[in-house]
């Protein structure tokens, strides 16, 4: 069924907080975003869903909330699909301080769209750490969540950046409550430049039943969890394939054909294993969201589920319209 989704105007993207390594250069500066090309990444990857059968709606830019470029982080929608939207709340996210404005923009921006929202009390970013697998299973990935700051370090230069995770683990319990229907497989991440788990992990085919994993970014116990939990479902990625954020994907379905859309020079390798269980490979190149904002494709995008589960009272249906992409960017 073909999905609606929501991703965030690149108008000011640029780096602010400086908040994860791919953000800041060795030195420990931030980096400078090359706008024009970011804008035309974006284009051509929201083309390219387009293409494929999903609704793109897009959220206002603004100069303050850089971030808002990547809106998998507000929250999650539960549940994501199988009922109309009088049946589905949107849980909105507790984000990192730099990012914390961004809350009520969603807030306003969901409640239009008809769908009723709830506040996550944990910190907690939403469905880049909180996703289906199969039909009865969510994954939550964590990790120890650290005040942001600059240690003295014995290398050169004397100095290192403490990133931290953006998950706290805690918030599982909350978790719980919101999908009691279904089995939370709770994982932990140990790689700052993989602080997400929609960074390490892409579930796709027919029924989301295959998991691509970085297996290097996970603690020792839960890569023992992934394998005894997924077995020939689990495609484990190389270094290679890790660093280009290959599990940093979206799944897109039109006319019962899946497309997982990946990082732009992921392997042939990686390709054909996928396209062995069903899915065609659409690859698209966000190197610039990835270099300079730690983020790509999934990270840019919100998953609303099935286009035709939305609202269809006339205010909705009305905003929806004014904010489609093809209305927007004519």
């Amino acid at each position: 069924m073909p999905r609606t989704i929501l991703m965030g105007d690149p108008q000011f993207f640029s780096v602010k907080g400086g908040a994860n390594p791919h953000t800041r250069n060795v030195l420990g500066l931030k980096k400078t975003v090359d706008a024009h090309r970011a804008r035309q990444q974006w284009h051509m990857m929201a083309q390219a869903l387009l293409a494929k059968g999903a609704e793109v709606l897009v959220i206002p830019p603004d100069e303050h909330l850089t971030g808002l470029v990547y809106p998998a982080n507000a929250g999650f929608l539960y549940p994501l699909q199988g009922c109309s939207s009088a049946h589905k709340t949107f849980h909105l996210s507790n984000l990192l301080p730099t990012r914390a404005g961004e809350r009520e923009v969603y807030r306003s921006f969901i409640q239009s769209l008809g769908f009723a929202t709830r506040d996550v009390q944990a910190r907690f970013e939403g469905e880049a750490d909180f996703f289906p697998v199969g039909d009865n299973m969510m994954i939550f990935t964590h990790g120890r969540v650290e005040r942001q700051r600059f240690v003295p370090a014995f290398a050169l230069p004397p100095w290192r950046r403490v990133y931290g995770f953006r998950s706290d683990e805690r918030t599982l319990d909350e978790l719980k409550r919101i999908a009691e229907d279904r089995v939370i497989l709770s994982l932990e991440l140990c790689l700052e430049a993989h602080y997400h788990g929609d960074t390490v992990l892409c579930s796709y085919g027919p029924r989301r039943e295959y998991l691509l994993a970085y297996m290097g970014g996970f603690t020792q116990d839960s890569q023992e969890h992934l394998r005894m939990t997924f077995g020939a479902r689990l495609i484990e990625l190389s270094d290679n394939d890790a660093a280009l954020y290959a599990a940093n994907s979206f799944q897109a379905e039109e006319g019962g054909r899946f497309s997982l859309f990946m990082p732009f020079g992921v392997s042939e390798t990686l390709c054909t294993r996928i396209r062995a269980n069903g899915v065609e490979p659409v690859l698209v190149d966000v190197s610039e969201f990835l270099a300079k904002g730690g983020g790509s494709i999934k990270c840019m995008i919100l998953d609303l589920g099935p286009s035709n589960e939305l609202a269809k009272d006339p205010a909705a249906v009305s905003f929806r319209a004014e904010r489609r992409y093809e209305y927007l960017f004519p």
